[in-house]
């Protein structure tokens, strides 16, 4: 008898904790079967490591057949190349990029405006700002040589031309900034957004607070928090490259992917600023 009840005993100790451990699969496995939107923090300067993250996040999204990708950015600008690595990324996406300006505080600053241009959906939280997208070597603009002053009566008789692009008499200034409107504006194209303040933000380092963006084309919405974003875009119609997608946001389960050891080591080392 005594035996008996031991052999029940052991039984117990060794099934519950199986028991527990398909409990917990079960649940997880249900998770895992939920919709989802991941969200990644895009978080100081854009150089080698922002865009390897954020290619790592549209790879995993699209494994995982995320319906959305959000991501939650303040960065004051950073790499060139760095930036058209990620806007390259989220246009060949076949999962919705929704970049979200956040939180309050927070800014899209020179490469930053050009991602935001680049995403499906752009999104600002209150009190954030983004623009100030002329571009920039490292150590400032290209110094070129002063312009000549021309004689006056000269300069009185020159002809000019309102539509010809502006020249800042520094042939190497002109050709990157130049470049960078050409760039901008394809992508307010793309996307139906405002061109001509895109153009403003690289000639002229324009700047705009998150309302006035929404108001004057450049953003598509203010929202303060994300579950307060998925709401207000739910239904949407945006432009993947499988083609159009009707946002579905009700009921998503936010996954936050956050970069590993090796990318914020290479964050730490690529910094624009510290190179």
């Amino acid at each position: 008898m005594k035996r008996g009840w031991m052999c029940a005993l052991i039984w117990l100790v060794l099934a519950v904790p199986g028991m527990a451990a398909a409990q917990a699969g079960g649940e997880q496995g249900d998770a895992r079967g939920l919709a989802e939107a991941i969200v990644i923090d895009v978080d100081g300067a854009i150089g080698p490591a922002t865009s390897a993250y954020v290619e790592r996040a549209i790879d995993e999204a699209q494994d995982r057949g995320a319906r959305l990708l959000v991501l939650r950015m303040d960065t004051p600008g950073g790499l060139d190349t760095s930036m058209r690595a990620i806007v390259k990324a989220i246009t060949s996406s076949y999962v919705p990029v929704v970049c979200y300006v956040a939180p309050s505080g927070a800014r899209a600053a020179s490469a930053g405006t050009y991602i935001l241009y680049a995403c499906h959906v752009a999104a600002m939280a209150p009190g954030t700002n983004l623009g100030a997208a002329t571009p920039v070597e490292l150590g400032g603009l290209p110094s070129g040589t002063p312009e000549k002053s021309q004689p006056k009566d000269a300069a009185e008789d020159a002809p000019s031309d309102e539509s010809a692009p502006k020249s800042s008499g520094d042939a190497k200034k002109d050709k990157l900034v130049n470049d960078a409107v050409a760039y901008i504006r394809s992508l307010a194209q793309m996307r139906g957004r405002n061109a001509e303040w895109a153009e403003e933000a690289v000639r002229e380092a324009a700047s705009l607070p998150a309302e006035d963006a929404v108001r004057l084309g450049v953003a598509d919405l203010v929202a303060p928090d994300l579950d307060a974003l998925l709401a207000m875009i739910d239904g949407r119609v945006v432009k993947t490259a499988s083609g159009e997608v009707v946002l579905d946001t009700d009921g998503l389960v936010l996954v936050e992917i956050a970069p590993d050891w090796h990318s914020r080591l290479l964050s730490i080392i690529s910094n624009p600023n510290i190179a």
